[in-house]
């Protein structure tokens, strides 16, 4: 067989446990098979989860889909996170600065999820999920602020006035309607965000890996590697 890492051809290396054929790589030298029975070693599945996350399904469903387990399946989707790149810094745009609330394990313990949007492409070029403080907000900044950005559209909040450059900084009747708009899209897209629902995120690392996944999931360096 071929190996699934590098192409290269596989010699024989004794069964597994279950009695299949274990193959290694004569290259690479490392060890697998020529056809497991769970299905979490397919090649397409980090396609295949980061698509589901994309399209809003939950957790629980998605392994019912894919027949893997939940577990397998939350540690997945953080190494597809970590896998993703930021979008590159495009120089001289127009940015829109909002927040949308949710819940962590408890609708008790609230947090913001705050991104900035270019208002020409419609994506979203940072985030950041925390409290709705300076240091949250301030981080979200950071990338409008490399852009050497035209203007930045926000509400009223006061926590931008001493972030933002008061020569950039707009806060118009409708400055902010695509990160409205988005914030609609959000809610409908990803079951954890929608108002008055029972599926909601555990932790901050699998909410901010979702979120990830659903801003840059066509950013994926390599599938191969997580087998």
């Amino acid at each position: 067989m071929k190996c699934r890492f590098c192409g290269e051809e596989c010699i024989k290396d004794g069964r597994q446990a279950n009695g299949k054929q274990r193959y290694k790589c004569s290259h690479c030298h490392k060890r697998q098979q020529e056809h497991y029975s769970y299905n979490a070693y397919s090649l397409n599945l980090n396609t295949d989860i980061t698509t589901l996350t994309k399209e809003g399904v939950g957790i629980r469903s998605t392994a019912r889909i894919l027949q893997i387990s939940p577990t397998t399946l939350l540690h997945r989707i953080i190494l597809i996170a970590k896998s993703i790149t930021r979008p590159p810094i495009v120089k001289h745009r127009i940015y829109e600065v909002d927040e949308i609330k949710s819940f962590v394990r408890r609708k008790s313990e609230f947090v913001w999820i705050a991104y900035a949007l270019d208002r020409k492409s419609k994506e979203v070029v940072s985030y950041n999920i925390g409290p709705r403080t300076n240091s949250t907000l301030g981080v979200v900044l950071e990338t409008p602020k490399l852009s050497e950005n035209k203007r930045i559209y926000t509400d009223r909040l006061r926590n931008h006035r001493s972030l933002i450059d008061r020569k950039i900084h707009r806060t118009s009747l409708y400055g902010t309607n695509n990160t409205e708009r988005n914030n609609l899209t959000l809610r409908t897209h990803l079951k954890r965000l929608t108002r008055r629902t029972i599926c909601y995120s555990r932790s901050m690392a699998i909410l901010s890996a979702i979120l990830k996944i659903y801003f840059w999931g066509l950013m994926i360096i390599s599938i191969g590697k997580f087998y």
